[in-house]
C-alpha cells in the first residue's frame, strides 16, 4: 500500500498514513464540517492489515474529496447511479455473468472505467446501497479480505425499490390509510400491514392501538374487533377470546413418554369409566367390590414431577381449555394413550380405597398405585345397565352419599345446559341440549366422596394441600319454584376459596374436600397428585409456602381458561344465531324486576334481560333476537 492509499476501516472510509512493523496507520473522517460552523472531526489508529479492506492502492488526493464525491454518487440520478444501472443490465443479459460474483475491483473498472483514487469509495458506497447489486465480503485470506458483488435479480430490485419509497413516503402513505379506514374502504391486501396493529390490539397483545387514536376512533378492543370486521379481516367465525386472555389454542408440546415401571397393586374385577359420548379424556372410573368403594383416577402424577417443565408448563395454563373448536390440553395430546383410562387393556391409576358406612360416611381412605381393568360406558349405556349386579351398588352409593351430603346442607342446582357444536371446516354452529343421566349424578358423587377422601388423608397426615371450602349460602326461607327458584338458590352461592388450610365446603356440605379426579385436566388435581405419591412413596413432600403459591398460579390461570371458555361459548351462540337470521324460541322467566326481568332463552342456554314484558316467573315467552353486537358479546331479545 502507498501513503493515502484509500481503505475500508470499520465502515469508514481511510486512507494509509504509513506503516510501523506489522502495524499500519490509518485516518478517518469521524464526522464532517456543517455549514453552522461545527469543525470536522479526524481519527486516526494503528491497525493490522486483517482489520482493512483495500480499495484502491493509488493514491487519493484528500479525504474530504473521496467523501465529497460519494455524496453526489449516492445522489439517485448521478452519472455514478446510471452508470451502475447500464452496468447491470449488461451483466444480466448474460447466463455466466448474472449468477457469478465479481471482484469489486473489476465491477469498479466496467462502471468508471480508469478510475481516480477519490472516485473509488463513491462508486463502492453507490453500489453497497444501491439496489442493482449484492455485496459479499470474501475472508477466505484472512490477511486480504475482497469486496465482491453479483448482480440483483429484477425481481429483487422491484421490492427493494418499493421498500425505499415506502420508507420516504411513509407518513404520507400513513395518512392515506388513516383516511380510508375512516371511510370504511381499506385496499387490501395492501392496508393489512397497517391493520396488523389493530388486531394485535384486538388480541389484547398491546395495551394501545395509535391506528385508532390517529384516527379518532374509540380506543377500546370491541371497537377494534368491530373494525377487524367490517373491513373483512375477520370473519365472525373468528374467536379471539383464548388469545385474549393470554391462552394458547394448541394443546401442550411436551411429551410424558411412557408411565415408569414401579411397584402396582393389581386390583380385581372391572371398574367403569362413565363418560359423555363426545369424550375422549377419560381419567376416572369407578367400581365397587363389595366392601370398599374404589375410585381410579388417571396417574400422570407418575412422570409429571414437581417443578420439571411439564409441571411449569401445565401450571401456566391452569387446566385443559374447552372452547367448540375443540380442546387445547394441558398435558400433551399423545399422554392420553397411556394415561388415560380404558383406552388400553389394562390401566395405570393411583386410586382411592374407601370404606363407607351405613350412611355413606366414609371410615377411611386408602391411597394406592394400581393396575385396573377399566370398560369404558357412556351415559346413557350406564343408565340401561343401572340394575345390574355390577353397576347397581355404585347407584345405591350415590343416592345415599347425596342424601347424606343434603341433610349437611349441600345445595343442589339444575339448570338446563346447551353444547355449542362448530363444524370444523364450515363452522357452522348448532346446539346440543345436555340430556342429565342418573349415571352422570353417580360419577359426580363417586368423585365427591375421593375428594373428601383425598383431603381427609392429607389432613391426617399432615400433607399440604390444595383444600377446596365455600361458605354457607344466605339462601331465604322461600323460594320460588321451578327454574325461578334454582336462578335464585345459584345467586345465593358464595365464592371458592383454594388454599393449603382445611375448612369446610358448604355448598357440598362437607367438612373439607380437595379435587383430585382430574389431573389429566387441572393443574390443582396435578399438584394433589403429585404430593399424594411422594407422600406414599416417603419423599420430600412441597413445603405449604410453595405450595401455596403453585396453587395460586394455576389457579389464576384456571380462572382465565374458564373466561375463555365462557366468552367462547357466547361468542358461537351468537354466531349461531347470525348464521340464524330467522331464529325464534322460548325464553322461561327467572327473575322479575321492575324495569326488565331475567330470562333464559332454552334452546341457547343463554340469560339475558329483556324489558317490557309482563309475566309470571317461570312463564314461557316467545323470543327473537333483534339487534346483535358480536364484538360486544350482546344481544337484544324482544317478544317474538
Amino acid at each position: 500500500m502507498q501513503k493515502k492509499s484509500v481503505v475500508i476501516y470499520k465502515s469508514f472510509c481511510a486512507l494509509v498514513e504509513g506503516e510501523e512493523s506489522s502495524k499500519i496507520l490509518v485516518s478517518w473522517c469521524v464526522s464532517r464540517a456543517t455549514s453552522s460552523g461545527k469543525k470536522a472531526v479526524y481519527a486516526s489508529q494503528k491497525v493490522r492489515p486483517r482489520d482493512i479492506i483495500l480499495l484502491s492502492e493509488a493514491p487519493a488526493s484528500s479525504l474530504e474529496n473521496c467523501l465529497d464525491f460519494a455524496e453526489n454518487a449516492l445522489k439517485p440520478e448521478s452519472q455514478v447511479q446510471n452508470q451502475i444501472a447500464e452496468i447491470h443490465e449488461l451483466l444480466s443479459s448474460e447466463d455466466e455473468t448474472a449468477s457469478s460474483f465479481m471482484p469489486f475491483s473489476e465491477l469498479v473498472e466496467l462502471i468508471r472505467g480508469k478510475i481516480a483514487a477519490d472516485e473509488v469509495w463513491g462508486v463502492y458506497c453507490a453500489l453497497k446501497s444501491g439496489f442493482y447489486f449484492e455485496e459479499k465480503i470474501d475472508s477466505s485470506d484472512i490477511e486480504c479480505p475482497k469486496i465482491l458483488f453479483i448482480p440483483r435479480s429484477g425481481e429483487k430490485i422491484e421490492e427493494l425499490k418499493n421498500k425505499a419509497f415506502e420508507k420516504e413516503h411513509a407518513e404520507e402513505m400513513r395518512s392515506a390509510f388513516i383516511t380510508r379506514l375512516r371511510q370504511g374502504k381499506l385496499d387490501l391486501p395492501a392496508d393489512g400491514k397497517y391493520m396488523q396493529e389493530v388486531e394485535a390490539f384486538a388480541l389484547c397483545k398491546t395495551d394501545s392501538c395509535k391506528i385508532l387514536k390517529d384516527a379518532g376512533m374509540k380506543e377500546t378492543i370491541e371497537r377494534a374487533h368491530e373494525i377487524l370486521l367490517k373491513t373483512g379481516i375477520w370473519d365472525i367465525t373468528k374467536n379471539p377470546y383464548p388469545l385474549r386472555w393470554g391462552l394458547s389454542t394448541k394443546s401442550a408440546k411436551l411429551s410424558l413418554g411412557r408411565p415408569p415401571e414401579e411397584d402396582r397393586v393389581k386390583v380385581g374385577g372391572i371398574s367403569y369409566a362413565i363418560d359423555s359420548e363426545w369424550s375422549t379424556d377419560p381419567d376416572d372410573a369407578i367400581g365397587f367390590d363389595g366392601e370398599y368403594l374404589w375410585v381410579h383416577i388417571a396417574d400422570p402424577a407418575s412422570t409429571v414431577l414437581p417443578d420439571s417443565p411439564i409441571d411449569i408448563c401445565a401450571r401456566g395454563r391452569g387446566a385443559t381449555l374447552y372452547i367448540p373448536e375443540g380442546a387445547a390440553r394441558m398435558l400433551s395430546e399423545d399422554c392420553l394413550e397411556d394415561y388415560a383410562l380404558g383406552l388400553k387393556e389394562i390401566s395405570r391409576a393411583l386410586s382411592f380405597k374407601i370404606k363407607l358406612n351405613e350412611n355413606c360416611e366414609i371410615e377411611d381412605c386408602e391411597i394406592l398405585r394400581t393396575i385396573v381393568d377399566v370398560k369404558r360406558l357412556s351415559y346413557k349405556k350406564a343408565d340401561e345397565l343401572k340394575d345390574s349386579a355390577e353397576l347397581k351398588p355404585l347407584f345405591e352409593i350415590a343416592r345415599k352419599t347425596a342424601e347424606r351430603r343434603k341433610k349437611n346442607g349441600a345445595v343442589f342446582i339444575e339448570m338446563p345446559e346447551i353444547h355449542v357444536v362448530v363444524e370444523p371446516e364450515t363452522k357452522k354452529v348448532s346446539m346440543e341440549e345436555v340430556v342429565h343421566y342418573e349415571s352422570g349424578e353417580v360419577v359426580r358423587e363417586c368423585m365427591i366422596l375421593a375428594g373428601e377422601g383425598a383431603a381427609k388423608f392429607a389432613f391426617k397426615n399432615n400433607i399440604p394441600f390444595p383444600f377446596i371450602s365455600q361458605e354457607a349460602p344466605d339462601i331465604p326461607a322461600v323460594l320460588p319454584e321451578g327454574l325461578a327458584g334454582q336462578y335464585r338458590l345459584r345467586r345465593c352461592m358464595r365464592k371458592r376459596n383454594v388454599g393449603v388450610t382445611p375448612s369446610s365446603h358448604a355448598a357440598l356440605g362437607l367438612g373439607m374436600y380437595s379435587q383430585v379426579t382430574s389431573p389429566l385436566r387441572r393443574y390443582g388435581d396435578l399438584i394433589g397428585h403429585e404430593q399424594l405419591r411422594a407422600f406414599i412413596k416417603n419423599e420430600p413432600l412441597i413445603d405449604k409456602d410453595t405450595m401455596l403459591m403453585r396453587i395460586a398460579a394455576g389457579d389464576a390461570a384456571a380462572r382465565a381458561a374458564r373466561q375463555a371458555e365462557r366468552n367462547s361459548n357466547t361468542h358461537w351462540t351468537l354466531v349461531y344465531l347470525l348464521q340464524n337470521p330467522e331464529w325464534s324460541g322460548n325464553a322461561i322467566c327467572l327473575s322479575k324486576e321492575q324495569k326488565q326481568s331475567v330470562f333464559l332463552i332454552e334452546e341457547l342456554g343463554m340469560e339475558t334481560a329483556i324489558t317490557g314484558v309482563d309475566c309470571e316467573l317461570n312463564d314461557r315467552i316467545a323470543v327473537k333476537a333483534e339487534k346483535i353486537d358480536l364484538p360486544a358479546l350482546s344481544v337484544v331479545f324482544v317478544k317474538a
